[in-house]
């Protein structure tokens, strides 16, 4: 517990490097409060095969954000902060929670501004249990020292690669040198995690699955992005290429982000993607553009579970 007030009260876990005290109640770029803020605990079945299977995964949303994308579909929590602050003893209990609903595994979804309380949480449910592999869903912007806090924690990191352009990670997500700190981040990522292990399902125990959102006009940015993975992590990397992109939040204001991406415009990528000897990729259907697979932030999950408010009984009987 004293590790983690102590990289709170002079909080540089994202590279935002704010340096405020936390623990003071004071609050940096992100916003975020001292304590865990969640929106959402649920179950998914629309990440790629190997991580949701047939069971799904079970995410845990938090809210609030160290990038300020305008095209975020999940802006009422990342933007907005919408969600519920729980204790680390309640994030624990959540992500046992989530093992008993059965689904493949944990998954932490933007929880970079809250990495300390994460690795406190972890560490308490895996004393109590926890056994099935936690995800750590990542934006890809993120600093050596937060991710060095969940060094054997986390089990397979999902980050995404959002630019090569620094100029684009500035005008749409507010993030300078975004390029040079997602891939020291990436590198970091593989270090911890250098295999990727699946088990007889084909279902993904331990490793990183790497995931670059195209956006429309991009494409070439893309190909960037997929020489930089061939050079750095190899061929075998798991690479997930995303058509999803749906003008949401403020990039209608934009000229160049409002509108869809088109079927030329992810093919050239996919192409690419062959043309250069990578060979793991996961790719989306067209009619993945939508807004429809938008969680609804209704707080579900975050409250104990009946199973656990019975168990609490039991321990004070």
């Amino acid at each position: 517990m004293e590790k983690m007030k102590t990289a709170l009260s002079h909080c540089e876990i994202c590279p935002r490097g704010c340096g405020i005290n936390r623990t003071a109640g004071k609050a940096g770029w992100c916003h975020a409060p001292l304590l865990p803020k969640v929106a959402l605990v649920s179950g998914h079945l629309w990440e790629e095969p190997p991580i949701s299977g047939t069971k799904g995964s079970g995410t845990i949303f938090f809210s609030h954000c160290n990038l300020g994308c305008v095209f975020c579909q999940n802006h009422t929590i990342s933007q907005e902060g919408f969600g519920q602050e729980v204790s680390i003893l309640r994030l624990a209990e959540i992500f046992l929670e989530q093992q008993e609903r059965g689904f493949h595994n944990i998954n932490l979804v933007s929880a970079v501004q809250f990495i300390p309380q994460v690795a406190k949480a972890l560490e308490s449910a895996r004393a109590q249990g926890l056994r099935i592999p936690v995800v750590y869903n990542s934006n890809g912007y993120e600093s050596l020292t937060g991710l060095r806090m969940l060094d054997g924690l986390v089990d397979i990191y999902l980050p995404d690669f959002k630019y090569w352009n620094n100029d684009l990670g500035v005008s749409y997500s507010h993030a300078p040198h975004y390029r040079e700190t997602a891939a020291a981040a990436i590198l970091e990522m593989r270090r911890q995690v250098p295999q990727d292990a699946f088990d007889a399902e084909g279902l993904l125990q331990k490793g990183l699955l790497l995931r670059h959102l195209i956006l429309p006009g991009q494409y070439r940015d893309s190909m960037r992005i997929l020489d930089w993975v061939r050079a750095s992590l190899g061929e075998e990397t798991l690479v997930s290429l995303m058509s999803q992109y749906t003008p949401l939040y403020r990039a209608k204001e934009i000229k160049a982000l409002s509108r869809k991406l088109t079927t030329f415009e992810y093919e050239k990528v996919i192409d690419y993607f062959f043309e250069i000897g990578l060979k793991n990729g996961f790719m989306q259907k067209r009619s993945s553009a939508t807004g429809e697979y938008t969680p609804t932030f209704d707080l579900s999950g975050v409250a104990a579970a009946e199973s656990f408010m019975k168990r609490e009984e039991n321990h004070h009987d």
